[in-house]
Formats: C-alpha cells, structure tokens, sequence
C-alpha cells in the first residue's frame, strides 16, 4: 500500500516502468441498488481503487526490438501522411472520419457509412451514428489543439464528445468513483477499478507534463500517454474515445502526422482483446504491450488506408469520365465535395458551397444523369441522395478493419 494514499508514488528517473499500486476505499451503497441477495450482499466493505504513479519523469527504457517496431512505424505513418496530403482529393475529412467511426466501435458503437452521413447533415435515425459524429468534433479538436495539449484541450475534446449527448459530464474531471466490468451495483467485483476521484487532477496534471516531453520519440510518448490517460480514466464516460483522439493530437503535435488523421483505431479494432490485454499489461509495469500494439496498429491502418484511398481515387476518375461539362460549373464543385459527404441534400450543397439552391439542385440532377448520385428518398420535400460507391468503399474499409477480430 502506498505511504501516502492521498498522492501517486512518484518514481526515481532511474526506475523500471513503475506498476499500479492499489488502496483501500469505503463503499457506502445508496440503498436503491437492486439485484440478488448474493449481489448485494458482494457489494459490502471496502474496495481496491488504483493508485497510478506519476510518470512524467518516469524512466523509458523499452526492449531494443519494440523501439525498432516503434521506429518502423513511424516511418510508415509519415509516409502515408504525406502521400494522402499530397492528393488533390478531400481525404484528410475522410480519413478523420474513418478513424472517429473505428474509434467508436472499439466501444461497441457500430454504425453503417450510410448513416454516419445521414448523421452529418442532421438527417440520421440512429444514435450510435450521431454519437459517431460527435465524435468526429472531438477527433477535430484534438487535432486543431495539437499544439497546446494541456489539461484544458483534453477537457475540450470530451465536450465535443459529448456536449450533446451527456452535457452533465463535461468541462470537469469526474468526481464519482467509476469501474469497468463487474455489474453497476459496485466496484467490488470489477475488471478494473480506476483511481479514486480524489487522485485524478494530479495525475491528469501529471500525464500532461508526461506529454509534454521531448527526450521520448513520438509514437512510443503517444502510445504511453493514453495507456496512462486510460488507467486514470478521468470521466464518467467516454474515457476510451477521448483518449484515442488524444492518441491523434499527439501524433500531430510530435510531427508525425501533418495533413490527416491516419486510422490507427481502425488498427487497434483488428485486434481489440490484443488492445485490452496491452492496456492491462502496462498497468502491471510494462510498456513495450501498448506500444506494440499501437505501432502494429498503425501498420494495419496505413494499409487498409491506402486501399480506402485507392478505392475513392478509383471511383471519383470513374465520374470524371462521366460527367461533362464547363470546368466553372457548380457540377464540378458538387462532385468534388461528394467524397466528403456522400450523402447530401440540396440544402445543404447549397450552404456547404456556397451556392443557390437551383444551382445545388440542377447540380444534383446532372450528377444523377451521370449515375454519380442515386435518389434514397420519396417525395418533394427533404429529398436525399447518396453517393454509392463512396459508401461502399467507407463500409469496405470498415469490414476489413473489423475482419481480424479474436
């Protein structure tokens, strides 16, 4: 038990990767609980909450072979952020996409392309699209704060999280004890039992000054820190998608990545147990599991990336051969915005572009003409259309990232 239960252990520079450490905390039940008899009856005395140590002086020393993985995948995430920054094709909203949509499934929140598209124009029936979106607002924020990662960034992308869908938990760090697994009557019997509330301004203080440093490479400091940031698990919820657009702020504030959000999380979802099972590792001291699995994931992201890619390249020069006319017409403008929203009505082409709504509408009818856009909806008003082979090559993506799944 640590000397001090109020304080993480703060570790000497020379250290190895310093392990949890645990205390005991008092559970007082409210009294509306309900389950069996032996549920309750578990759910009595004191629980075990981790004690994470401070880690922002913590030593780094990593097997030789994990830092040349780290190393080799670096050089693959640059590479293919230069190649995507390099193309004339909207890819860096797509990509962000891709990443916020994998993202939230590591969650279970699963949701078809179709519907991540309805969501974006307000026009989604399902909530796991919506809350995939707002997702996508945090993935942004994270990327647009990437140069001043502090406490205060963090905070502001858990509210584009979750602004919408659970405002009572954001702007703050949580103040309840949380767990993971185990039923919601008690922590007793959890997976997992994050710090006590008490603990976390410190330590989230702690974590920031942790990524903060420059003596560590870059995807080896971003892999730690979220494995960190998950051990604090500092809210109520949404804890696993904020810390993975943390992941993607520190990739872009450490120069990684320049131009677009490459879908490490889309590699991370090929091997999810291999995920959790990196986190846990790293809680018993040892940090080559997440970085490992990081760095592979990024080997999986970059490839199943460029096939994403090269599939929308393959679709968008299909339509090129298709649709004719001025180069300073409105069609054109449509066309290329497609790839980005391929579900679109003409309001919104409208605003989005900049144009009037006979433009957008005669736009959409050209474009319909050409077999670029296809009509999903009935009737005169609030008509939609989709485009079809951006949809398909967005769910390809996300069945191959999901293919390797244990």
């Amino acid at each position: 038990m640590p000397s001090d239960p109020a304080r993480p252990t703060e570790q000497p520079t020379s250290a190895a990767w310093p392990p949890l450490d645990y205390e005991q905390h008092p559970w007082v039940r409210s009294g509306d609980e309900l389950g069996s008899r032996r549920a309750l009856r578990a759910a009595r005395g004191d629980y075990l909450a981790a004690v994470p140590p401070f880690v922002a002086d913590a030593r780094v020393a990593l097997e030789a072979e994990t830092l040349a993985l780290a190393d080799d995948a670096s050089q693959e995430l640059a590479r293919f952020d230069a190649e995507a920054g390099m193309i004339a094709a909207p890819f860096a909203s797509i990509l962000l996409r891709t990443e916020s949509a994998s993202s939230s499934e590591v969650e279970n929140l699963t949701s078809s392309a179709k519907q991540v598209a309805l969501a974006e124009i307000g026009q989604a029936r399902s909530e796991n699209a919506r809350l995939v979106v707002a997702n996508v607002r945090a993935m942004r924020a994270a990327i647009s704060m990437a140069d001043r990662l502090d406490e205060a960034s963090i905070l502001a992308m858990h509210d584009a999280l979750l602004r919408e869908s659970a405002p009572e938990y954001v702007g703050r760090w949580r103040d309840e004890q949380v767990w993971i697994g185990g039923g919601s009557i008690s922590p007793h019997a959890a997976t997992f039992v994050p710090p006590h509330h008490d603990l976390v301004p410190a330590l989230m203080g702690d974590l920031v000054a942790f990524a903060a440093r420059t003596d560590v490479p870059v995807l080896v400091q971003a892999a730690i820190a979220h494995a960190q940031f998950e051990t604090i698990h500092p809210f109520p919820d949404g804890n696993g998608r904020t810390g993975r657009a943390l992941l993607q702020g520190m990739l872009r504030h450490g120069g990684l990545t320049r131009n677009v959000a490459v879908p490490v999380s889309a590699g991370l979802l090929r091997d999810t147990d291999g995920y959790f099972a990196a986190l846990t590792a790293f809680r018993a001291g040892d940090p080559d599991a997440i970085v490992i699995s990081v760095a592979n994931a990024v080997f999986g992201a970059v490839q199943n990336g460029r096939r994403l890619v090269e599939d929308i390249q393959a679709a968008v020069a299909g339509w090129d051969e298709r649709v004719t006319a001025r180069s300073d017409s409105a069609v054109h403008r449509v066309k290329r915005y497609l790839p980005m929203q391929p579900v679109v009505n003409a309001k919104t082409v409208a605003q989005e572009l900049g144009i009037s709504d006979v433009a957008a509408q005669n736009s959409i009818d050209r474009l319909v003409d050409a077999e670029v856009l296809t009509k999903i909806s009935e009737g005169r008003r609030n008509r939609l259309w989709q485009a079809g082979e951006i949809l398909a090559a967005l769910d390809a993506f996300g069945e191959r990232a999901r293919r390797r799944r244990g």
